[in-house]
């Protein structure tokens, strides 16, 4: 009994000194939360300059056939890091920041429609050595991961569309009600409390972030709300549909059911499109499967990469 008691306590002191840590150093806090993630994941933060002087920082580990992550808008290279945990033992895993957002280069007065995103996005391709790939990507990712697969049908392999952007015809989501019938983008943050309802807003099950950690993660997108507003409205120009009808890549759609942000609808218009493509919904998941069900995401992907 004695034991038990003094094993509580141990725990009980660990747990305690724990609390104190994020609420005392959120920002040591998030990075040693950060750091463990992409430990366990068998990730490392890499950066490299193109020949046209953009800077890139992108996480990369494992071995096999090159997988390129895109996170979605207002994101980063760490929406994946949970997922790529069970990527990295079969492929070559590479998650860039994509320019305008996280670590890689900002430049303000620069083209972020999606099929400018995907010329640079082959550059970096290029400048790791890779010829031909296999693209994942998740909302603004999906959109930029379709369009690279449009314009170098050759070169990439496959597609693995999580929730993605660039098919505006299905039903409203709650998203576009909300832009429409007020004026307010529930995606931009100008504030920690904006930033927190983001987190809220993209999905049904997310993973518990002490508000502290929130906080601190909320930082870059204030920062960054000018530009993001430019992005957003570049995005929402731009259709995906005439270049992914009759798109051969075989192709993996995973739709949340309780997506807020694109209407699950939509992944039956994009199915109609593409004629070697097949659909996972996921229930009581919303616009962010990787991050919500890191491993049975994975575990779709690899089933339906196991027979190409």
């Amino acid at each position: 009994m004695r034991i038990v008691k003094l094993v509580v306590a141990a725990l009980s002191v660990v747990v305690i000194a724990a609390i104190g840590f994020v609420y005392l150093a959120p920002e040591k806090a998030t990075r040693f939360a950060i750091d463990v993630e992409r430990l366990r994941s068998g990730l490392v933060r890499k950066q490299i300059d193109l020949p046209d002087g953009l800077h890139y920082v992108y996480l990369e580990g494992g071995q096999g056939e090159p997988l390129m992550l895109l996170h979605g808008f207002g994101a980063d290279k760490d929406n994946f890091t949970r997922v790529a945990r069970f990527l990295t033992p079969h492929f070559r895993v590479i998650v860039p920041d994509q320019i305008g957002f996280g670590e890689s280069a900002h430049p303000q007065e620069a083209d972020y429609a999606p099929i400018a995103q995907a010329v640079r996005l082959r550059a970096l391709a290029q400048a790791l050595g890779i010829q031909s790939l296999h693209l994942g990507g998740s909302s603004m990712g999906g959109h930029i991961a379709l369009t690279y697969a449009a314009l170098h049908p050759t070169e990439v392999k496959t597609l693995w569309l999580l929730d993605p952007g660039g098919v505006w015809t299905a039903s409203e989501s709650d998203l576009q009600k909300t832009i429409s019938g007020t004026g307010h983008n529930p995606l931009l943050a100008s504030s920690e409390d904006e930033f927190a309802g983001i987190f809220a807003f993209v999905m049904s099950d997310p993973p518990f972030i002490p508000r502290p950690m929130l906080n601190v993660m909320a930082r870059e997108r204030i920062r960054n709300f000018a530009l993001e507003d430019r992005i957003f409205k570049q995005l929402r120009a731009d259709s995906v549909e005439r270049r992914a009808t009759g798109m051969a890549t075989p192709t993996l759609i995973v739709w949340g059911e309780k997506d807020r942000a694109i209407n699950v609808a939509t992944a039956s218009v994009l199915h109609k499109l593409m004629p070697n493509s097949q659909v996972i919904i996921m229930p009581g998941i919303g616009h962010l499967p990787m991050m919500e069900r890191p491993q049975q995401s994975a575990e779709d992907y690899l089933r339906f990469r196991s027979p190409l």
